[in-house]
């Protein structure tokens, strides 16, 4: 995989190579990589095990619950980054979601199932913002577009090779095993993690002290803008994790992590591209693109009558979450403080989980396991798009 990256962007290699492409750099996208394969490969087949246990009622609390236990998460997460270092706290992430994931064939009841998806969600809590975090220290800002959009890469490859092969796995042998499977990547992506150098200057010992939140340690201001754009557009992610399993049921696709597949493929090939752009464009002027992009492909899944139309539309949906996610982190980043990158990235999280726990419960609701009124789920998502591009398109920034 690195060599064939290196292969495809050698011409990104030459250019400064040794203040973005290092050893830390690369080792960070191995872990991100198996990380996002090792907790997405199990999401096309949740449904379907929580029905099995009689829960099919509860459907939309496994992304729900999911991400308000990751939201809650952020905060700590952002204030351990910034004080005790970025390596721990992805270190931790990756650990939570190792041994979660033995755990889901263990539980026999709705209730266990539900808790233990719960708890899972302390891995996407810490995993990412420590990421994040840690890429911001070792890239130089005016390329830190490019640097996130490759992270991409390797995150959307994860993302779109985990859905697929989990379902691969549970049509060839069973739930048990893919779940083991998964639980084993998260393993390698934590082996990873223990060669990386920590980038924090001065990091202290952990204390009780830092997991006592105060009320200004919550938010950070200066990330209130792209975390709009991020809640907004994140409802996208809830719908499709929430019924692409059941639309694909629906329209006879065997494999459901196959939209997945497509989906994340157009994100990769887009996102080192858009990353780029909104380092010499700006962010704000990309972001018009992609969230208006976003609405059109949300509106295409929800119109899709057959595979082809469905697999379709996950290409555009791909291509305006590609275009979208490097461009609102970067942003991010820029308008934070160094001193509170952490906080500020953990506050970008947030909006995250209650876009993506939104777009879940919102389309379930309004699904409510009726085949004939989905389509309606990912249009009422298509309106929370078009109120990013909205906000993106008629408010002036100061950064």
């Amino acid at each position: 995989m690195l060599y064939f990256f290196y292969l495809i962007n050698k011409d990104l290699t030459l250019q400064n190579k040794s203040e973005v492409y290092t050893l830390n750099f690369w080792l960070l996208c191995s872990s991100s990589l198996l990380f996002f394969t090792s907790f997405n490969m199990i999401i096309p087949e949740l449904p379907d095990y929580l029905t099995s246990l009689g829960g099919e009622e509860y459907k939309g609390l496994i992304i729900a619950l999911f991400t308000v236990t990751a939201g809650i998460s952020r905060p700590f997460s952002g204030k351990l980054t910034d004080r005790v270092g970025r390596v721990p706290v992805m270190f931790v992430g990756v650990l939570v979601s190792c041994i979660c994931t033995l755990f889901y064939p263990i539980v026999g009841t709705v209730f266990g199932f539900l808790l233990i998806r719960f708890l899972h969600g302390f891995s996407t809590g810490f995993k990412p913002t420590g990421t994040s975090a840690f890429l911001a220290d070792i890239v130089p800002a005016d390329r830190r577009g490019e640097a996130l959009g490759v992270l991409g890469f390797f995150s959307s490859t994860g993302i779109g090779i985990g859905p697929y092969f989990g379902s691969l796995i549970v049509m060839h042998f069973d739930i048990e095993v893919m779940f083991y499977i998964s639980s084993g990547i998260s393993l390698l992506s934590i082996l990873i993690l223990l060669n990386l150098k920590e980038t924090l200057s001065n990091p202290e010992k952990l204390k009780v002290e830092h997991f006592i939140i105060r009320k200004n340690e919550i938010i950070d201001k200066s990330a209130i803008p792209p975390s709009i754009v991020m809640l907004l557009c994140t409802t996208a992610y809830g719908v499709i994790l929430t019924l692409i399993p059941d639309l694909s049921t629906h329209l006879e696709i065997e494999n459901k992590g196959a939209f997945f597949l497509y989906f994340t493929a157009a994100s990769m090939l887009v996102r080192i591209s858009a990353g780029k752009l909104s380092d010499k464009y700006s962010r704000v002027t990309v972001l018009k693109f992609s969230t208006i992009i976003l609405v059109f492909a949300l509106i295409a899944v929800g119109l899709s009558s057959n595979a082809v139309e469905l697999f379709a539309a996950a290409i555009l949906l791909g291509i305006g979450i590609g275009t979208n996610s490097p461009s609102v982190y970067a942003w991010t980043i820029d308008r934070a403080s160094e001193k509170h990158r952490g906080r500020a990235i953990a506050t970008m999280y947030i909006a995250l989980e209650i876009g993506i726990g939104l777009g879940a419960v919102i389309s379930a609701e309004i699904y409510d396991n009726n085949v004939h009124q989905i389509g309606w789920s990912f249009f009422a998502c298509a309106g929370m798009c078009f109120l990013a591009f909205l906000y993106v398109m008629f408010n002036k920034f100061d950064k």
